[in-house]
């Protein structure tokens, strides 16, 4: 337990973290990395580049020091994050490392500013912050490798199909090497793909969604192509599009994540989703037509048009049900996408449509994709009065925020 004088201390950093987080958490990776460049098998080089995992990053800290005094309140995003470390393979070992990177990165950026006072401070909720993260991982690692068909770490499978879904959408049907029983999973969970690519000197993790419904004896994650060789996204899309073939074996980690569908409520849903945010819509969609078939959902999804719209047909096949309907909106039609009537509406959701169309009174709202299409669907359920606690949404990546004003332009997908 801290001291009443070590939170003070803490809480009068919150101003100054605010102001210099993203310079602490980015000058962090940098010491790190250079002293420890072994755990650039574990973080994932795109996040990097694009700056997400030092906003995350500065985000959680900011929030530990805000809620310094009563950790309980940040346990959500401790879990949160928890998952995704589990899911990576991080272990309690790492935690000492990355706290003496953090201190010397506040005292490297701040200066004279950081007293021998306020690192003193800071080392000890550090510890505090740490303890928590490796009690609440420590449980996820004991029950994944405890679940009936759990396992630990990596598990080798096999690409047992490769199905391409789209212009830019391939999906990869996994069963495993040893062909006994593989974890169940709640819809909207993902897993981790550990690769070695040739002529990288480190490894690459992702994380995917998995698209498909629980109780198969597989696993399906649909992968977008992300244009351009040249930065780590792309290169590890493009490897699982161009080299990955049937028959190759890859590690894959046991399924986590604490965005899932509530199948203990029966009040009607509504999964949104943008590009290829559907994946962990498709899952929920699959999973109320098995499990509650009486339960209303409504499945809306934005693209670009019919060449990029990956799995269209499955979500077809399930709209004759009295329960189902889906919305396909496309904002770049081609002419065969308007000769076949592959839309339904054109251009992009909008809250008036929301608002005429949606029992925003009294549906849950599930919703996955691109952050300006999140952040565009999220202003407009809480301008039409849906409550927080009906909102639920996904980050392909490190956490974001959504709070942030929204363009007036529309959002491409």
């Amino acid at each position: 337990m801290l001291n009443q004088k070590t939170i003070e201390i803490i809480k009068s950093t919150v101003p100054v973290l605010e102001q210099h987080g993203e310079a602490i958490t980015t000058r962090f990776y940098q010491m790190m990395f250079g002293n420890h460049p072994e755990l650039l098998n574990i973080f994932n080089h795109a996040n990097q580049k694009q700056g997400r995992q030092q906003r995350a990053l500065a985000g959680t800290v900011y929030a530990a020091a805000q809620y310094i005094d009563n950790l309980e309140a940040i346990l959500p995003v401790v879990k949160q994050i928890a998952h995704k470390h589990r899911s990576l393979g991080i272990k309690a070992e790492h935690y000492p490392i990355v706290g003496k990177h953090l201190l010397l990165a506040i005292k490297d950026v701040l200066g004279d500013a950081a007293t021998d006072e306020i690192i003193d401070a800071w080392a000890k909720a550090y510890s505090v912050i740490a303890d928590a993260f490796i009690g609440v991982e420590a449980e996820m690692y004991n029950e994944a490798a405890g679940q009936k068909g759990g396992w630990d770490g990596f598990r080798s499978f096999i690409v047992d199909r490769k199905v391409i879904e789209s212009d830019v959408i391939t999906s990869f049907y996994l069963k495993p090497v040893d062909q006994k029983e593989i974890a169940d999973f709640l819809p909207g969970q993902y897993i981790s793909i550990k690769l070695e690519i040739e002529g990288e000197e480190f490894t690459h993790i992702r994380q995917y969604s998995l698209s498909d419904a629980p109780g198969k004896n597989y696993y399906r994650i649909s992968v977008k192509r992300e244009a351009g060789t040249a930065n780590p996204d792309g290169m590890v899309s493009n490897y699982l599009h161009d080299t990955v073939t049937e028959g190759e074996i890859l590690q894959v980690s046991a399924p986590a994540g604490d965005f899932v569908l509530d199948t203990d409520k029966n009040t009607p849903v509504v999964l949104l989703s943008g590009g290829v945010g559907l994946t962990p819509m498709l899952s929920m969609l699959k999973t109320v037509v098995e499990v509650q078939p009486d339960r209303k959902v409504t499945f809306i999804h934005a693209a670009a048009n019919g060449k990029v719209h990956a799995l269209r047909e499955e979500v077809e096949s399930l709209t004759s049900l009295e329960n189902v309907n889906s919305f396909f909106f496309y904002d770049s039609p081609t002419e065969e996408d308007r000769m076949n009537h592959n839309f339904d509406v054109e251009g992009y959701v909008t809250e008036e449509w929301l608002a005429n169309n949606l029992p925003t009174a009294e549906a849950e709202f599930y919703f996955c994709g691109p952050v300006p299409f999140m952040r565009a669907i999220n202003t407009s359920l809480k301008n039409l009065g849906v409550n927080a606690e009906r909102i639920h949404f996904e980050f392909f990546g490190p956490k974001d925020s959504l709070e942030e004003s929204v363009k007036k332009e529309p959002v491409s997908v």
